[in-house]
């Protein structure tokens, strides 16, 4: 049996999912464009710097809509899906994830972005499976704006696989071979972990590390 685990932002999609959503709130006018767009633009350079505080960018990300009624929230992720999600997708990504799931390998789509805004990229590319930053729901089952359990963000990546696959009575070394896709040096702690990781898009940083390491390179964008 074998373990496939894919990360989502830059490695099945060209896009960052996360960013693209505030920049939707933008279009949606539910923030004042110039200053939320300033404030995603830093958190998105902190993390492609390695110094994401995670707690206050989840914080910020949902403060524009985790206080809106549920059916407008639900419209507009409609949308989102619709006019931001489906175009993203690329027939690339999809044949690599339809090549594992042909081989009977068991996967699971493992993102930093919180499932809020990741469970319709993990529906459209078909995985059963999605492990991402949780949110904390009050007891009337809206988001507080802080994060419910350990955030699927770095070393706290490998720590949501292997509390999973305890769910499963299973542990990464139950598998003849675990394979994991990433673009960002933010996943090597999960990428050092697996039998076969592979620097998918990478940011040039992790092609560094790839080449110095003979890790595979796979450029799925052009």
């Amino acid at each position: 049996m074998k373990l496939a685990l894919f990360d989502l932002d830059g490695t099945l999609l060209p896009i960052d999912s996360d960013h693209a959503f505030g920049e939707f709130m933008v279009a949606l006018g539910w923030v004042d464009g110039d200053a939320f767009r300033h404030r995603n633009n830093f958190f998105y350079e902190q993390y492609k710097a390695e110094r994401l505080d995670i707690d206050a960018y989840v914080d910020f990300c949902t403060s524009p809509w985790r206080g809106r009624p549920a059916a407008e929230l639900e419209a507009a992720r409609s949308r989102f899906v619709d006019e931001i999600a489906r175009p993203a997708l690329r027939e690339s990504a999809r044949a690599l994830v339809q090549r594992h799931r042909d081989a009977g390998d068991l996967m699971a789509l493992v993102t930093a972005t919180n499932e809020f805004v990741t469970r319709p990229f993990a529906q459209l590319l078909g995985f059963e499976t999605l492990i991402a930053t949780d949110l904390e729901r009050d007891a009337g089952g809206r988001v507080t704006g802080a994060i419910r359990g350990t955030p699927a963000f770095r070393a706290g990546k490998v720590a949501r696989v292997e509390d999973w696959l305890r769910g499963r009575n299973l542990t990464l070394a139950d598998f003849e071979a675990q394979v994991f896709y990433s673009d960002s040096t933010n996943d090597l702690a999960l990428l050092e972990r697996v039998s076969h990781p592979v620097a998918t898009n990478p940011t040039p940083a992790l092609a560094a590390v790839a080449h110095e390491r003979d890790w595979p390179i796979l450029r799925l964008f052009a």
